[in-house]
């Protein structure tokens, strides 16, 4: 298992509002903090339908999903299909790339920055595929 930090993220491509979440540890554990936390800020007649990779920790018979909250797994190689991994590449590109940062806490606090930099507008550019405009009108 991987025991460094983790940024769990989730993007509401029509509005661009954006979620996320730094935990220690990439773990079913940490999936399931993550689903709660986001959960808990769904009004409470939403239901959210979050589209994940392949990671073991997303499928795990051990995860427990909240009721207003679907998981749809991705196949297992699609980055055209996640439109999260546009805006990973954006915060590389944009906020952390060449950089050296000397501790966790110091990789936490750039991630931290970057993600608060997006603003909804951006977040939409980069999240609001054809695709998804058919699928959520």
């Amino acid at each position: 298992m991987f025991t460094g930090w983790v940024l769990y993220a989730a993007v509401r491509p029509a509005t661009g509002e954006g979620f996320a979440l730094v935990l220690p540890a990439v773990s079913t554990t940490a999936m399931a903090l993550f689903l709660e936390h986001f959960a808990a800020t769904l009004a409470p007649d939403v239901h959210a339908v979050l589209v994940l990779d392949q990671a073991g920790w997303h499928g795990s018979r051990q995860l427990r999903v909240p009721d207003n909250v679907t998981l749809v797994p991705l196949p297992p190689y699609a980055p055209e299909l996640n439109p999260v991994e546009r805006v990973w590449l954006h915060l590389r590109e944009r906020f952390l790339s060449h950089r050296l940062l000397n501790s966790n806490a110091a990789i936490v606090d750039a991630c931290c920055q970057a993600w608060n930099a997006l603003t909804p507008e951006r977040l939409q550019s980069l999240t609001n595929y054809p695709w998804i405009r058919k699928v959520t009108s």
